[in-house]
């Protein structure tokens, strides 16, 4: 089935590192499938180690220029990017939907999550303030200031293509960081088409550059910007043997790190409990997203005296579920 788009630039099939929308060094693509048939609808660039190099070298140019923009400028280009996520709603929803298999319905609402991020963060840029501390000593004067702290690695999970990738990216560009970002392998094209949008809002060249690159070459990507001093910040969203990795690899630069890492989501229903309401939780919780969120309960305790009626209410609900294509309600 073909995607169909409004603006079918949306998906710009390269990636963009300084001004220039580009291919892979070598020029190797990754396909993208939908995930309901298996079916290549799209290709991405292949990124490489020199790919990554190339976007930490745009964004280390474009840093003393955006970290001296003042905030109030800054917090207008973010706001139009959240007018504009807006604004494409829909289109944004089907890729959403086609590339990570979630209903339509739920794509629709990442873009409104995803645009909430960028919305606060927007906000926030004009607040970063610092503070003036009581000097322990006559004729002194003590203050502290907040500063963007230079180029920012963002590394996104697969989950919620956009609002992963916006809350990661806003906060850094409110700050006055510049941003280098690599997408999950299996749902790089909301991540593409949120940079654009970006662009087009107005955040200048070099100040957001996006990497796409398979499950094989994502490591060379990412060490090089783990290994290298001009990076001085990770993000990262995913499992927990990749962050202690990434923490491992950041030592010898001493990188700040934001780890969002495995979820340990217990459900517990006592006897006590409103048995259907506990029942339309649990489905709600394990099975929104496809089953795919970092707080979906991973293991069910009920207490022995309404564990029957539970597991049969449960059952009865489970087996009403569909599984199909996102474009099916």
């Amino acid at each position: 089935m073909t995607l169909t788009l409004e603006r079918q630039d949306l998906m710009p099939g390269r990636q963009l590192i300084g001004a220039e929308w580009r291919e892979a060094s070598d020029e190797r693509r990754l396909d993208v499938t939908d995930p309901a048939t298996g079916a290549v609808f799209a290709s991405v660039p292949d990124g490489t180690a020199a790919d990554a190099r190339a976007a930490v070298d745009a964004a280390h140019a474009a840093f003393p220029a955006w970290r001296a923009v003042p905030a109030k400028q800054r917090a207008q280009i973010i706001k139009r990017w959240n007018d504009l996520v807006m604004a494409h709603q829909e289109d944004l929803g089907r890729l959403i939907s086609r590339e990570q298999g979630k209903p339509l319905a739920e794509g629709r609402g990442e873009v409104a999550y995803a645009a909430s991020y960028i919305e606060w963060f927007a906000e926030e840029a004009t607040r970063a303030n610092g503070d003036v501390i009581p000097a322990p000593v006559p004729g002194r004067r003590m203050f502290a200031l907040k500063e963007p702290v230079g180029v920012v690695a963002t590394i996104t999970p697969w989950n919620f293509p956009a609002a992963m990738i916006a809350r990661k990216i806003a906060p850094a560009l409110a700050a006055g960081c510049t941003v280098v970002c690599k997408p999950a392998e299996d749902t790089p094209l909301t991540s593409l088409a949120l940079v654009k949008l970006a662009q087009e809002a107005g955040v200048p060249a070099g100040v957001l550059n996006i990497v796409t690159a398979s499950r094989e070459r994502t490591p060379e990507v990412v060490d090089v910007w783990l290994d290298d001093a001009r990076v001085r910040k990770i993000s990262f969203t995913g499992s927990t043997p990749v962050g202690q990795h990434l923490a491992r690899r950041s030592a010898d630069t001493l990188k700040k790190l934001s780890l969002e890492l495995g979820g340990n989501a217990p459900f517990i229903v006592f006897e006590d409990a409103d048995i259907d309401a506990a029942v339309e939780g649990l489905m709600v919780a394990k099975f929104r997203n496809g089953g795919q969120t970092c707080v979906c309960p991973n293991r069910v305790f009920v207490q022995a005296k309404v564990h029957d009626a539970f597991v049969d209410k449960l059952a009865a609900r489970v087996g009403a579920l569909k599984v199909g294509p996102a474009t099916e309600p």
